[in-house]
């Protein structure tokens, strides 16, 4: 690990800073970082805007202290963002990699998820030093426990949620919300406990939608509820399909609501902005010592760097004991929650 001594001199005189993929709160607070922590080494640093198309096509700009000054607290990225399918070619990451050389980057602060952290990989093989930030809203890098941008997404579809809710509890109605997350659940799980969801559906936990989700309903109405939420994460099913199929078996009136990009931006809360600085500058010192082929990530609160075939293998497993804990206390009874104390 690199030191606060090591910090005197620096391998590289000159790096490229860029984002990829979709955007997510805090990414640009990662800029911010890796800006400053370059412009304290005397590193001269340079934005490729549009990701790896930008370097592609040489779509370059200057970053110092004063380009990057104020951005943390805004959303999206300041660099934009964009996906190249000739960058995923032999020939791209080639032409990439020359770009590179052509501009003097002599290494790269990549700042994305793992379609990100793949292009990285194929960059390194040609001689291009390169560090990963994992910035993603679903939480879905294995290597890291948390990813930049998840904070602000859930609470921001919590904040959409809550105002639902009161919609629902006048009308008596059940209220479907389609939450992001094709291959995880773990955004629409955070969400779905901090609202009170009455269900939540994720992609990695199998259901019988007319016992799970049918016969759930039907016992919180004769327990006296008379509004429902269910928080379906776009992997699990589309959201239309559950709730045709909520009104078609129970004939309550259900309204789907499908949050979509909303969750992608809005500026950054507190965490986000921290993690986001500080990775961006940890990115920066690894390479001012010579580093390359790293994935910045995070260990419980502690900050760590893997190498970046081995982070890119690494899975995250679903929070199962958070999910039995939602289900035992949404639909409580004294045998449920035996049966979970048993199985903790």
């Amino acid at each position: 690990m690199t030191t606060e001594n090591e910090l005197v001199s620096s391998a590289v005189e000159r790096i490229g800073v860029l984002t990829s993929g979709g955007d997510a709160p805090g990414m640009n607070a990662a800029i911010r970082g890796a800006v400053r922590a370059a412009g304290c080494l005397g590193i001269d640093c340079i934005g490729i805007r549009h990701g790896y198309a930008g370097l592609l096509n040489h779509d370059f700009m200057h970053l110092d202290q004063q380009v990057v000054k104020g951005i943390t607290g805004r959303g999206g990225t300041m660099l934009y963002t964009a996906r190249s399918s000739e960058y995923n070619t032999e020939a791209g990451v080639t032409k990439a990699a020359d770009a590179c050389r052509h501009m003097g980057i002599e290494g790269l602060v990549v700042i994305g998820g793992d379609g990100t952290f793949r292009g990285a990989m194929d960059l390194s093989k040609h001689g291009i030093k390169v560090v990963g930030i994992p910035c993603t809203i679903d939480n879905d890098i294995g290597c890291t426990s948390y990813t930049i941008g998840f904070d602000t997404a859930c609470n921001t579809a919590v904040d959409a949620v809550d105002r639902l809710n009161d919609t629902m509890q006048s009308h008596e109605r059940c209220s479907v919300v389609e939450v992001m997350g094709r291959k995880a659940g773990h955004l629409a799980l955070a969400v779905g406990i901090a609202t009170g969801a009455t269900i939540i559906l994720v992609p990695e936990v199998k259901y019988d939608f007319n016992k799970d989700v049918i016969e759930r309903i039907r016992a919180a109405r004769l327990a006296g509820r008379n509004n429902f939420t269910v928080i379906v994460a776009e992997g699990a099913e589309p959201g239309y399909e559950v709730a045709d199929k909520i009104l078609e078996a129970t004939g309550i009136d259900t309204r789907l609501t499908m949050l979509g990009h909303i969750q992608r931006g809005g500026s950054p809360h507190v965490r986000d902005r921290v993690v986001g600085t500080s990775m961006g500058y940890k990115a920066v010192t690894l390479l001012a010592a010579g580093l390359s082929g790293k994935v910045i990530a995070m260990r419980g609160d502690k900050y760590i760097d893997l190498d970046i075939r081995e982070a890119f293998v690494l899975t995250k497993d679903f929070d199962y004991d958070m999910y039995k804990t939602f289900s035992a206390l949404t639909f409580m009874d004294k045998n449920t929650l035996l049966q979970s104390f048993k199985s903790t």
